[in-house]
Formats: C-alpha cells, sequence, structure tokens
C-alpha cells in the first residue's frame, strides 16, 4: 500500500492505494489532460450519489477497474 495526501474540496485526506492503482489514476489524468487531485475529485463527488456511498479508496479502485474494462 501507498499512502498519498491531497486536498479534496479545501480538505486534506490521505489515501492508501496499491501502487498499481496510484500508476493507473496517473495514467488516466494524464490521458484525460487533467490533474490526479481532479480526477480523484471528480471521483469523489460522483461516489456521494450512491446509496450508499462507498470509501473513497473503493470508489477509486472501481473506478479503475471499470475504466480497464471500457478499454479492452
Amino acid at each position: 500500500m501507498r499512502k498519498r495526501s491531497l486536498s479534496l474540496n479545501g480538505h486534506r485526506t490521505s489515501i492508501a492505494l496499491e501502487p498499481e492503482f496510484w500508476a493507473a489514476l496517473d495514467a488516466f489524468a494524464k490521458a484525460d489532460g487533467r490533474s490526479l487531485p481532479a480526477l480523484i475529485s471528480r471521483i469523489d463527488r460522483a461516489r456521494l450519489d450512491a446509496d450508499p456511498p462507498p470509501g473513497l479508496a473503493s470508489a477509486l479502485r472501481t473506478y479503475v477497474l471499470k475504466r480497464t474494462q471500457e478499454a479492452d
């Protein structure tokens, strides 16, 4: 696990993910022409629409999985 700290919507938070997930998120952010915090913020906002909302780390892993599956 690798922990990163960033600011989301004005609040500092730390997220622990496996290095492979961080690498995928970095690549997706770059491909979208946005920063990693901007991508994570977008995923964070979307996860809050679920009932109940998943944890942020779970939402990030799910995002990577779905986006990877779409690319296949």
